[in-house]
């Protein structure tokens, strides 16, 4: 080997060891000493040493040759390759019009309405002018404060304005059951399931490489079908009854289910009771408005003695039911990835849910038949012995354990009183200081001050519909279905919220229209004379809670 030979190899030995542990410029400034060292022919000698070009060691010799001092930094400030940002100004404002087509930029955006994947950003940036990879797109992102997210379930829509109030009431109510030890149960039904070998969210552990197989489709089993799990949370006793129907999930369903769970185990938990809290859903099959619901309940009462008192949650409220966190989350967590195959599989995996906090819940099957399309007719519910509560009636009843017969005779003597009495007792009747929210001369004297001017907009309006002045004397001709005070009063009552207009279209021996046009005609009156109509907590459905709601008022008073 020549000296040059062996020069060079000792060289690179050296550089092998000692190079990765140098910066850049580092590395420069040593490969050129050593180039200086050797002298003539040493740049080529290093170069071919340390595998690096000429041009990188004759750098390093001019930079120990200028003097200049040690710049603490691989390159000098602003050195290196420009950002793709720097280089296209236009670059940045582009990609968040089209992240935030709503707030930047045009809102036809082109992926408007497609994924905004890293991805497409890169492709539509490109297509329009500005060359840039999908990394180079998410670290954009990320300066600019983003980050893959999903939704987020918060949005609640329109509240009622007595969503609070109902709250406050429901709790009152299951406060005072509570304390006298009768039991207060949350019930609603869970979602439905798909009984076979189809796809359950959620990962269970298995060997390696052996998932459980299940069908591609979630089309039903026509054999299987369905399984509907109704719940009974007792928030007292922290346990969960689960009645797995196969059926419909009807009004009958629901009341079953809370039936067998009471001659199964609510019988003989509370043995001395004689009332039961139940707190559902504003809708579905144990809605406040499902005429059903209330029928088989009415039944179930007479059959247990008990007297139930419902308290339904505000419209839109579903998921602050205690049920919802208490026990379907927990039974959603204990089956989780695992294919519900049969209706027993179902069972027994609810049946086996607990909780730290020492929930315990019982689930069999109901294979009974619940047909839908059941009529309750206006008599079956002025029948029911029924107690609308004087908040929110139609949210907050309770039904007694009287038979319908009895009911009919005892509690509700005064259901029919308003279509058998006169017209004049009727309407006094619903001038009730409780219906109106105002004493009866406070109602006198507002009929008063707007009779006058409903007769001049009266006349106004046949005067403009004839085109003339009239021919005929005034009060003759057809006579007007309301008086002006039977207006002023019906209008009174609707912006109460008190009752339906098909309802004081009933109570008023009038259509429905006649109750609209009545409204239309009192408002800007209203309005106009500043005298703003509250809304009443109260709501009736019937002639018959009407009647029941005054004979309790007047009861309450004369206590």
């Amino acid at each position: 080997m020549s000296i040059g030979a062996e020069q060079r190899a000792v060289l690179a030995r050296k550089f092998e060891t000692i190079l990765p542990h140098f910066d850049e410029r580092q590395r420069r400034l040593l490969l050129g000493a050593e180039a200086r060292s050797i002298g003539h022919g040493g740049i080529r000698l290093v170069a071919q040493a340390a595998g690096v070009r000429q041009a990188t060691v004759s750098l390093g010799v001019r930079e120990l040759e200028s003097g200049e001092p040690p710049l603490g930094r691989a390159r000098r400030p602003g050195g290196g390759r420009k950002r793709v940002v720097d280089l296209d100004p236009g670059l940045r404002d582009a990609l968040l019009a089209l992240v935030e087509p709503d707030v930047r930029g045009d809102p036809m955006s082109p992926l408007r309405w497609t994924t905004k994947s890293t991805r497409n950003l890169a492709a539509e940036l490109t297509r329009q002018g500005h060359r840039i990879s999908a990394d180079t797109v998410g670290d954009l992102l990320r300066e600019e404060g983003f980050s893959l997210q999903g939704n987020a379930k918060t949005l609640e829509g329109k509240q009622h304005p007595d969503r609070d109030a109902q709250f406050h009431y429901l709790n009152e109510q299951a406060r005072n059951h509570r304390d006298d030890g009768a039991p207060v149960i949350s019930v609603d039904t869970k979602k439905k399931e798909l009984v076979g070998l189809f796809k359950n969210n959620g990962r269970e552990w298995e060997p390696k490489g052996e998932p459980v197989q299940v069908d591609t489709h979630d089309f039903p089993d026509r054999e299987l079908g369905k399984a509907a799990p109704y719940g009974i949370y007792d928030v007292t006793a922290n346990t969960g009854w689960v009645n797995v129907g196969t059926d419909h999930d009807t009004a009958a369903f629901a009341v079953e289910s809370i039936r067998r769970w009471w001659n199964a185990a609510g019988r003989t938990a509370y043995p001395t009771v004689g009332r039961l809290l139940i707190t559902a859903d504003a809708g579905g099959s144990n809605g406040y408005r499902t005429r059903t619901w209330k029928t088989e309940l009415a039944q179930f009462a007479a059959e247990s003695g008990l007297a139930i008192t419902v308290c339904h949650l505000p419209p839109g409220t579903s998921k602050w039911n205690r049920i919802e966190h208490r026990l379907f989350s927990h039974i959603t967590m204990n089956w989780r990835g695992r294919p519900l195959t049969s209706h027993e599989v179902i069972v027994q995996s609810i049946a086996a849910t607990t909780t730290k906090t020492g929930l315990t819940v019982h689930a069999e099957l109901d294979t009974g038949r619940y047909p839908t399309g059941i009529q309750v007719s206006d008599e079956d519910i002025d029948a029911l012995p029924i107690t609308r509560h004087h908040f929110h009636g139609d949210w907050n009843y309770t039904l007694h354990p009287q038979p319908p017969e009895e009911a009919t005779t005892t509690n509700n003597a005064a259901v029919r009183a308003p279509a058998n009495t006169s017209h004049h007792l009727t309407l006094r009747s619903l001038q009730d200081p409780e219906l109106t929210g105002m004493t009866h001369q406070q109602l006198s004297d507002l009929i008063d001050t707007l009779t006058p001017a409903m007769e001049l907009q009266r006349e106004h309006v046949l005067r403009t519909r004839r085109g003339r002045e009239r021919l005929v004397a005034p009060g003759t001709g057809a006579k007007a279905k309301l008086t002006p005070a039977e207006r002023v009063l019906v209008t009174v009552l609707h912006l109460r919220k008190i009752a339906p207009m098909d309802l004081l279209a009933q109570l008023f021996g009038v259509t429905t229209p006649t109750i609209s046009r009545a409204s239309q005609e009192v408002r800007p009156l209203l309005e106009a004379h500043d005298h703003p109509i509250s809304a009443s907590t109260a709501r009736f459905r019937a002639p018959s809670d009407i009647a029941a709601f005054l004979n309790h008022s007047k009861i309450k008073k004369a206590c």
